[in-house]
């Protein structure tokens, strides 16, 4: 008994830091089965239903900028400048 008293007093906390990792990495286990499992019923339907955009709006959407073209050109600012404008 006293060898096995003498390990713990000697190792108590690597063992208490270890028995922490230890239940973390299974409470992170559980966690992602319980995450990977959960699924919609196939017969779900949502209770949201789609809108619809109006033409006005579409054009507007349509003429934004694209990312893949240039840039528009920036006017310069004439007077006072002010920081907090962009």
């Amino acid at each position: 008994m006293k060898p096995v008293g003498r390990f713990l007093q000697r190792f108590h906390t690597t063992i208490f830091i270890l028995f922490i990792v230890a239940c973390l990495a299974v409470a992170v286990l559980l966690l992602y089965r319980i995450l990977s499992n959960a699924s919609v019923d196939p017969n779900y339907k949502s209770p949201i239903t789609a809108g619809f955009i109006d033409q006005a709006t579409l054009d507007r959407i349509n003429a934004l900028h694209s990312s893949q073209g240039p840039y528009p050109e920036v006017p310069v600012a004439t007077g006072r400048i002010s920081p907090f404008a962009e």
